[in-house]
């Protein structure tokens, strides 16, 4: 008997020791999880304000192109309307839109607008005479390459984005 009583005693410290260790690990185990999801978190709400902030910037070039931007550029972007997403309110930068380029359509162009075929027996109507349609030479409309950049600021972040345009405008319409 007394043998049986020296290896119990051993055996009931060690137990201690590999059960608290067990906790340990599974307590290290829960930490990391929680750290892991708290930064899952942080990127996808970051993630959120970039889309929202990329969806205003965007509106408020819809916002420009919707208007006779092409008239007076400065004065375009001057009323643009703060954007409401979720709870958060978003407003848009629209820099002055730039004018790049400009050419002269020519009447042969294909998928020119039919208000800018010139016609061969009426003089600046814009209206296409079937007895007598100019095949050849310019149109009534100018060919013209806008950039327009918008940004907006958001929780210290700054998202800007670069839309070119391409126009079909009536001749005389100055590139600025």
């Amino acid at each position: 008997m007394n043998m049986l009583t020296k290896n119990q005693t051993g055996q009931q410290g060690s137990t201690l020791v590999v059960s608290l260790v067990m906790l340990v690990v599974l307590t290290l185990l829960v930490v990391s999880a929680i750290r892991s999801s708290n930064i899952n978190l942080r990127i996808a709400g970051n993630m959120q304000l970039q889309e929202e902030s990329i969806a205003a910037a965007q509106q408020g070039i819809e916002y420009v192109l919707s208007n006779n931007f092409t008239t007076n550029p400065s004065l375009a972007v001057s009323n643009i309307p703060p954007v409401t997403i979720g709870m958060t309110i978003y407003t848009a930068n629209v820099l002055t839109p730039v004018c790049n380029s400009t050419r002269t359509l020519a009447n042969a162009e294909p998928n020119l607008p039919k208000e800018c075929v010139s016609s061969g027996t009426s003089a600046n109507t814009g209206i296409m005479v079937q007895s007598a349609p100019a095949a050849t030479g310019t149109s009534w409309c100018l060919s013209q390459q806008w950039e327009i950049q918008t940004n907006v600021t958001n929780s210290g972040a700054t998202t800007s984005i670069h839309q070119g345009v391409s126009l079909s405008v009536p001749i005389g319409t100055t590139c600025s």
